[in-house]
């Protein structure tokens, strides 16, 4: 088989895993609710951005927004490691706040189980989290029965005008992953590579400092927190509703240096602490600089394009990852806003 036959399969193959992958599947879902909401969406004037964005932004004057999101934990995570589930829990949700370039400010959750263990042990998780982030649970609901399960809110804010969001891609624009590559496999899933747990908090929030600058600024044009898709996946809903494309250079990824870790399965793993931006090129050096300023592994790893699809190269072949034209990932088309 010649070299190029070969390099050209497994890009294929690599393509179709991350189409394919349970955290690409599982966001198909999303049309369907988007459907049903959107006329109450869109009655309320003060909706800057909702379903496709990492957290819903309300406008209530004077140039800020509140940020609003929920994340529900798997209940098998629940079950299996509760300490774990309410640590992840606070992890997921201060990523969508930051990643739209807000400050997190506070969590409610809501925690099941009939097991009394258990519960402390989410609580004990969360409370860690806590610690990490400096941002407080301050209420919630309890259900002392029941099967195990996690889901937490969380409210932030942000100015108007330095919103990171997930539809605003352009053509000609760089994409950058900017990941905390001092980490390691996750303990419960091999597609988690957890960074956070083991680093002091001021560190951590030093870290969470760097897409609020992004956004103070206005050095990118877009921007998602890496999660169950991985890498390509995200960076495919990102696309997805803001109407574009994408070429990504798989030697240009950002990657740990861990022979444990092959490439395939890096592209679908949920960084503790992962973003994909988009920027204007004459931003990307600024970019760059305060990302990596604040420990997060930064780089330039490919462009967005006019032809609504995502693809990825080794420099020579190339493979279609997701075609938008025939298929989505979540559904949610780009929408025209009034603001």
């Amino acid at each position: 088989m010649p070299p190029s036959k070969k390099m050209n399969d497994n890009l294929k193959k690599i393509a179709d895993s991350i189409r394919s992958f349970d955290g690409t599947a599982r966001k198909k879902p999303i049309a369907s609710v988007s459907e049903i909401f959107k006329n109450v969406a869109d009655a309320y004037g003060g909706c800057v951005a909702d379903f496709g964005d990492d957290a819903a932004a309300i406008d209530i004057g004077g140039g800020d927004v509140i940020l609003l999101s929920a994340d529900g934990i798997w209940s098998r995570l629940v079950e299996r490691s509760p300490w774990w589930a309410g640590f992840t829990s606070v992890i997921v949700n201060v990523n969508d706040i930051v990643a739209m370039g807000g400050k997190p400010l506070a969590m409610v959750d809501v925690v099941s189980s009939d097991d009394s263990e258990t519960l402390k042990d989410v609580f004990r998780g969360m409370a860690e989290g806590v610690k990490k982030f400096g941002v407080p649970v301050v209420g919630g609901h309890t259900h002392p029965e029941g099967e195990k399960s996690l889901s937490v809110a969380i409210v932030g804010i942000a100015k108007k005008d330095q919103l990171i969001r997930s539809d605003t891609a352009k053509p000609g624009d760089v994409v950058i992953f900017a990941i905390d590559l001092d980490g390691k496999t996750g303990p419960n899933s091999p597609y988690s590579y957890e960074s956070v747990s083991s680093k002091d908090p001021a560190v951590v929030r030093k870290m969470y400092e760097a897409p609020q600058i992004l956004g103070q600024y206005q050095l990118v044009t877009a921007g998602k927190d890496i999660s169950n898709p991985g890498l390509i996946g995200t960076l495919g809903m990102l696309c997805e509703v803001s109407g574009v494309g994408a070429e990504i250079d798989l030697n240009r990824i950002v990657r740990p240096d861990n022979p444990k870790i092959p490439l395939k399965n890096w592209l679908l793993m949920h960084p503790g602490t992962g973003f994909v931006f988009t920027a204007k090129p004459e931003n990307v050096t600024e970019s760059l600089q305060i990302l990596r300023a604040r420990k997060i592994t930064a780089a330039v790893c490919g462009t967005i394009t006019e032809k609504r699809t995502v693809e990825i190269t080794d420099g020579n072949e190339r493979a279609i990852v997701f075609d938008f034209k025939k298929e989505g990932i979540t559904g949610i088309k780009k929408r025209k806003r009034y603001f």
